[in-house]
């Protein structure tokens, strides 16, 4: 982000609520890089919808058809899924990588982030990288390192990691220090690759979903010291996080203190997934800053604080409203939060001030007028 005392001159322009041509101009002026998932633009489907919410003939879920979507929202990243770009066999698909990149120019669009689907196969039920059969790990790095090359031929500067079936649903089922090494051991094979061609690494945490009991990486604090071992083992700091606001949620953990906590411990973080869950909930991803605000701004705060130059892309699963408007939202959302968040960077030393006493009426008389009437 582009943020200075000139820039932050210029907030007195954004008065009330900001439409979205408004918050197009507050992105453009201090460089907040907004994108989304290409699944956040297709049709949804869950345990007891699994022909999808939305009739096929009215809402193709083809990725040409995605694209165009996103692009509808006025959103200018995107991120993928590997496996779009595969064919029946599991070999890259050249053509269907040639394709997307014509659209993403087309609509003068960027890809942002590959994200890696290591879940949606019945041979993954048990994990990936960290699966107990020594076969199936390795089927999972290879797809892992050819996630890598095609990230690098779609124009993606990362590659991310979820590793929703590592883990475990019940007490005694694996051995917690074995399934972590077999994690670990994976994620320096695809770093030291993912290094060698010039992207980012990252592995993001979530608790549980699909696994009812716990995915191996459950936090971002645990997802940190991960990384800090992944990269000790191989020089630098290409690996990092990607930070899901609705997975902090699902512990109650505070999205804000972990942007600190990672820059504390030297961990960086390259990607965030900006929605919305209930505490102590599932994964519902809902339309962004539809929650508590006053948490979302200050994890907005806290990414301006820290310094986060990344993407902060959309990840939501909107079942029952239309995909364009929903994206839309979000984006507006997101924009009038991260214009108080700026505002009240803007106070920066005065808000410190008050910190620096421990007592939260300070600091809230500080910020309680720009939450409610900026």
């Amino acid at each position: 982000m582009n943020i200075s005392k000139d820039n932050l001159k210029k907030l007195d322009k954004f008065k009330g609520y900001l439409n979205n041509d408004q918050v197009t101009e507050l992105f453009k002026i201090f460089d907040i890089k907004f994108a989304a998932g290409h699944w956040c633009a297709g049709d949804f489907m869950d345990r007891f919808m699994t022909v999808g919410y939305n009739d096929p003939d009215k809402l193709s879920s083809d990725i040409i058809s995605q694209i165009k979507r996103v692009a509808d929202a006025k959103i200018v990243g995107i991120e993928f899924h590997n496996n779009i770009f595969l064919n029946g066999k599991g070999a890259i698909d050249y053509d269907v990588i040639n394709t997307v990149k014509e659209t993403l120019k087309k609509y003068n669009m960027v890809a942002t982030n590959m994200n890696t689907n290591l879940w949606g196969a019945p041979k993954w039920k048990l994990g990936g990288v960290a699966n107990p059969d020594k076969r199936i790990r390795e089927e999972a790095l290879q797809v892992l390192i050819q996630a890598i090359d095609i990230a690098k031929e779609v124009g993606c500067k990362s590659v991310a990691y979820w590793p929703g079936s590592d883990g475990w649903d019940y007490n005694f089922q694996i051995n917690y220090g074995v399934i972590l090494k077999y994690y670990i051991d994976g994620c320096i094979e695809v770093n030291k690759e993912a290094k060698k061609k010039g992207l980012k690494f990252a592995v993001e945490a979530k608790l549980h979903e699909p696994r009812e009991g716990n995915i191996v990486i459950g936090t971002t604090e645990k997802a940190g010291l991960v990384c800090k071992q992944v990269n000790e083992a191989c020089g630098g700091n290409n690996m990092g996080v990607a930070i899901d606001y609705g997975h902090v949620q699902m512990y109650a953990g505070e999205p804000a203190d972990n942007l600190y906590t990672m820059k504390q411990f030297g961990v960086p973080i390259h990607n965030f997934h900006v929605n919305n869950a209930k505490l102590h909930s599932n994964d519902e991803d809902r339309i962004t800053g539809t929650g508590d605000i006053w948490r979302f701004i200050d994890f907005c705060y806290a990414a301006i604080d820290t310094g986060y130059e990344g993407w902060f892309g959309e990840d939501q699963f909107e079942y029952r409203t239309d995909p364009v408007q929903a994206m839309t939202l979000s984006r507006e959302l997101f924009g009038n939060c991260m214009k108080k968040a700026l505002i009240i960077y803007s106070k920066k030393d005065e808000l410190e001030e008050a910190q620096s006493t421990g007592n939260a009426i300070n600091t809230i008389n500080i910020v309680k007028r720009i939450i409610f009437n900026e």
